[in-house]
């Protein structure tokens, strides 16, 4: 365990707090939105910015990496220790839009703090967990009396993520060797609530599709010929309908190849967070739980793969009737993946799948749109379990687990460098990420300070990976 004295890590960040507000404000207020090709200048400047701000902060190297878009930052600043681990911090510094009229009661990059929430696009999602890092590594220097961190600590803080991150898999292949560890922390995640804090040790993986369907060469009349040639429309339906069994488990054969179930233990830690299966419906906007049978609410969306239908049309869609038999239809589907599915094995068997279902006379096409791999990291890791110390010396309790239902660039780390990836997180869900009023609460976000400041000490101390 880190001996960083917990109490020397308090006063300084006491000492530095407003400081650090007064830049994660001024970086806040950089309309970074890289979904929109007008804000590309403002993308550049915010990177720009973070950049000489890790300098500022006593990184020996701090570099704007180009990509085939929107520019990243990469951050290094070696232990000296030579057998210390290597540690990769990941983030992003690119926002969702946001504008006052939909729906802000503040305006989106004028910070404001009220009531100890500080309200800003970008506040929780993504520079106010990258930001914690910075004054994170200063107090563990200052409580420790380094005058380096006791891991070779580098950054990436990507510029497209909130794009959908098209460029990351060729920057970090491109830069492989730079960004070589022995770990990732990703801190673009959150925990399960401010009285209940955890560490996400998964996402799931992705992969989505589009089927189009060809019958006749042209709509035709459905008196004359209907029920005697094949109709596009209905065999969409009949694949969305076939795609699930009675159970409610993906019937594509093949579809559950290599996953790796839960363990007892795991099943065990679901099942301790305080779960309110109503106020999650409502979250939802739903109004009943239905998925795979002999798993839970939080099971099937964190560690069961699924496939959803996500459109279906095909035909006429106009006022009133139009008796056709039509000659196209199209089918959307995304199937989330867990640990030891291979994406390209499942689109495979997806691709097998329809050519089986369809009935001669059905030409189709299969679409699909690229893939995330899921990643995993198992409870006993001893770089998670310095996460996990770290994080309870600054909350002062018990740290549960959770996953995450959805996918992310994380993935790409992991294949990529060959190294486990790590979650570390202090957003809660009321912070409100995409949404008008999205804010980060102070308190919270010093606990990730402190977290950060305990936990590249408990790593070096704990763990010399081969």
């Amino acid at each position: 365990m880190s001996t960083t004295p917990d109490s020397a890590v308090r006063a300084y960040l006491a000492t530095h707090r407003e400081a650090f507000l007064d830049d994660l404000t001024e970086w806040l207020r950089i309309p970074s939105v890289s979904a929109d090709p007008e804000r590309a200048g403002d993308v550049r400047r915010s990177a720009e910015w973070l950049a000489a701000k890790l300098t500022d902060t006593g990184f020996t190297t701090s570099e704007i990496w180009e990509t085939g878009g929107l520019p990243a930052v990469f951050a290094e600043w070696p232990s000296q220790d030579p057998s210390a681990p290597t540690v990769l911090v990941y983030g992003h510094h690119d926002v969702q839009p946001a504008a006052r009229e939909d729906g802000w009661h503040t305006d989106p990059f004028a910070p404001q703090t009220i009531d100890g929430k500080l309200y800003a696009r970008g506040a929780a999602d993504d520079k106010g967990q990258v930001f914690f890092h910075t004054l994170g590594v200063r107090a563990h220097l200052a409580a420790t009396g380094r005058t380096a961190p006791a891991v070779n600590l580098k950054l990436l803080i990507e510029g497209e993520e909130e794009s959908g991150s098209p460029n990351f898999p060729a920057l970090i292949e491109k830069h492989a060797d730079r960004l070589a560890c022995d770990a990732v922390i990703v801190s673009d995640t959150g925990m399960w609530s401010r009285d209940t804090p955890t560490v996400c040790t998964g996402m799931r993986g992705l992969t989505d599709c589009q089927i189009d369907l060809y019958g006749p060469d042209q709509d035709i009349h459905s008196g004359s010929f209907g029920g005697a040639v094949p109709n596009p429309a209905t065999e969409a339906a009949r694949l969305a309908a076939a795609l699930h069994d009675t159970d409610r488990r993906v019937a594509v054969p093949g579809f559950y190849d290599g996953v790796i179930e839960l363990t007892d233990r795991e099943r065990e830690l679901f099942a301790e967070l305080p779960f309110d299966e109503d106020e999650w419906l409502r979250t939802a906007h739903s109004h009943a739980p239905l998925g795979e049978a002999g798993s839970t609410t939080l099971e099937r969306i964190w560690a069961r793969p699924t496939a959803e239908v996500n459109g279906i049309g095909g035909g006429y869609q106009g006022p009133g009737g139009k008796t056709i038999v039509p000659s196209t239809a199209q089918l959307k589907l995304s199937f989330r993946l867990v640990a030891g599915q291979d994406a390209a094995a499942v689109q495979q068997a997806v691709r097998d799948w329809v050519a089986a279902h369809l009935p001669a006379g059905i030409r189709h096409e299969i679409t699909f749109w690229g893939a995330t791999r899921p990643c995993l990291t198992p409870l006993d890791h001893p770089a998670l379990q310095s996460v996990v110390r770290a994080m309870g010396r600054a909350f002062g309790q018990q740290i549960r687990f959770t996953r995450e239902g959805g996918s992310g660039p994380a993935a790409d780390l992991q294949d990529v460098l060959g190294v486990p990836v790590l979650f570390l997180g202090i957003s809660v869900p009321s912070d409100g990420w995409h949404a008008p009023n999205e804010k980060v609460e102070l308190d919270l976000l010093m606990k990730g300070v402190e977290t950060a400041a305990h936990l590249w000490g408990d790593l070096a101390e704990t763990w010399r990976p081969a």
